[in-house]
């Protein structure tokens, strides 16, 4: 009997031993020297050159593509409207995946919040349930949702439409952090597949699909143990088609595995994705664990290390390349806002060209929506003008458009002139041709002023492939 007792406590001085050596190894900080390094936040910023620059593009928009949006009513069909908040908004990164995953986490991590009163809540259980904004401010301070809405030198009031139950899900962090003044980071609630969406008091995927059009980088975040698809993430990754180039899938807490395992989870996590992401390469995967603390004994440390560089260098070209960017997207915006006043203004033709003094004029138009290749409606802009066919949109919206939109409330093109404004055609034409690849070019002629021209060029280095595996 004793020596069964002895046993037994020599056991629980084992596991005591052994307990307090992995909270010894857990509770070791990693250093996190490389993320500064790497997303050279010493540097300084040339801020009014970039200030500059955003004016400029901010009155191109107003002055030249903005009045064609208004005057078709582009915004019904897309529903995406342009404020002065988002084209002077930051480049915004956006966390998505399952619950527990860790995106809280590597948020506190990159922006060095572990153990301070500000860090976001972690835990093993589903503990987001909102839509965190974090951002730069003087100071620390929490904003409600209501109030991010009601504010218009913001880029989120937009998100009133989701409705009040929505806004309570949404809270924005302030916090004056040098990686804040150049990017805004966006945590969303976990997905959780066996819940159903009505459950959440608010459309969960819309307000995703806001986030997804708005994001300039999208984490895709993972872990060994939450690799099924259901039916919601699904969705999300029909919601992310076409942003293929801002997504970064990342397998976080690769340290909780031997070697052999996490090759085998790796492999089932492309197997679990292959069918969701529909591009010709496979994407490009981040295997690493994005916490504060050190990674597990006897793991791929060095391979963990270079992938979380690997990773931060993306941040980084994001970051550095975020007013090509926004002159990039006003641009492909101003591209589809002409491409829709076109179309409009062929449909208002075509209608006045088939109407008589005995037509019913909801007939005719009935007639022309229903069919509109037999009008040549889309060929036409085809060939009078240097628009892609792979940018047309699709025919069916404009039945619901004109649902809405009578066409007797748009005039044609050749009537949308003015002796001192100009024609809105040939405004939005030069925008598109002249002003924002001028734009463009003057920034790309000043860009990183502090590098040698070897380090700004790259010295002939061929261009990395985002979704290979490097």
């Amino acid at each position: 009997m004793k020596g069964a007792v002895s046993i037994c406590f020599l056991s629980l001085l084992l596991l005591q031993a052994t307990a307090e050596e992995e909270e010894d190894v857990t509770s070791v900080l990693r250093d996190r020297s490389h993320i500064d390094e790497t997303l050279r936040l010493a540097m300084e910023e040339k801020a009014g050159d970039y200030a500059a620059a955003l004016e400029r593009l901010r009155k191109i928009y107003h002055t030249s593509i903005k009045p064609m949006e208004q005057a078709y009513k582009y915004n019904e069909l897309r529903q995406h409207e342009i404020s002065d908040g988002e084209i002077t908004s930051k480049p915004m990164v956006l966390f998505l995946g399952p619950w527990s995953v860790g995106k809280s986490s590597m948020i506190n991590y990159l922006l060095g919040l572990h153990d301070s009163p500000y860090q976001l809540y972690t835990g093993a259980e589903p503990t987001t349930s909102e839509f965190t904004v974090i951002m730069h401010g003087e100071k620390i301070r929490s904003v409600e949702g209501i109030v991010m809405a009601a504010d218009s030198s913001r880029s989120f009031s937009p998100l009133e439409k989701f409705g009040q139950n929505f806004l309570e899900k949404l809270i924005g962090i302030e916090m004056p952090h040098k990686l804040l003044e150049r990017v805004t980071f966006v945590d969303t609630p976990g997905i959780i597949e066996n819940r159903k969406q009505q459950e959440r008091g608010y459309p969960f995927n819309d307000v995703c699909q806001w986030f997804i059009d708005r994001a300039d980088l999208i984490f895709v975040v993972f872990d060994p143990t939450k690799l099924d698809v259901g039916l919601e993430l699904e969705m999300l990754f029909r919601q992310l088609k076409g942003r293929e180039s801002q997504i970064r899938i990342i397998l976080n807490k690769a340290d909780n595995l031997a070697t052999q395992d996490l090759m085998r989870v790796y492999g089932a996590l492309f197997w679990s994705l292959a069918p969701l992401i529909n591009v010709t390469e496979p994407p490009r995967v981040y295997v690493s664990s994005f916490w504060p603390y050190e990674y597990a004994p006897d793991t791929s440390r060095e391979l963990f290390k270079r992938e979380e560089i690997s990773l931060l260098e993306d941040l980084n070209q994001v970051i550095e390349n975020r007013m090509e960017n926004k002159i990039a997207f006003i641009r492909q915006h101003g591209i589809r806002v002409r491409i829709h006043g076109l179309l409009v203004d062929r449909y208002v033709q075509t209608f006045k060209e088939k109407m008589s003094f005995f037509s019913d004029p909801e007939l005719v138009f009935q007639e022309i929506v229903d069919d509109p290749d037999k009008f040549y409606i889309f060929k036409s802009i085809l060939a009078k003008t240097n628009v892609s066919k792979f940018d047309l949109p699709n025919r069916d919206a404009y039945r619901d458009f004109f649902g809405i939109n009578p066409i007797t409330n748009f005039k044609p093109l050749s009537a949308q002139c003015s002796y001192i404004g100009g024609c809105l055609l040939d405004k939005i034409e030069k925008a598109i041709t002249t002003e924002l690849p001028a734009l463009l070019s003057s920034i790309n002629s000043g860009k990183q002023p502090g590098l040698s021209s070897c380090e700004a060029t790259g010295c002939g280095e061929k261009p990395k492939n985002r979704y290979r595996k490097n």
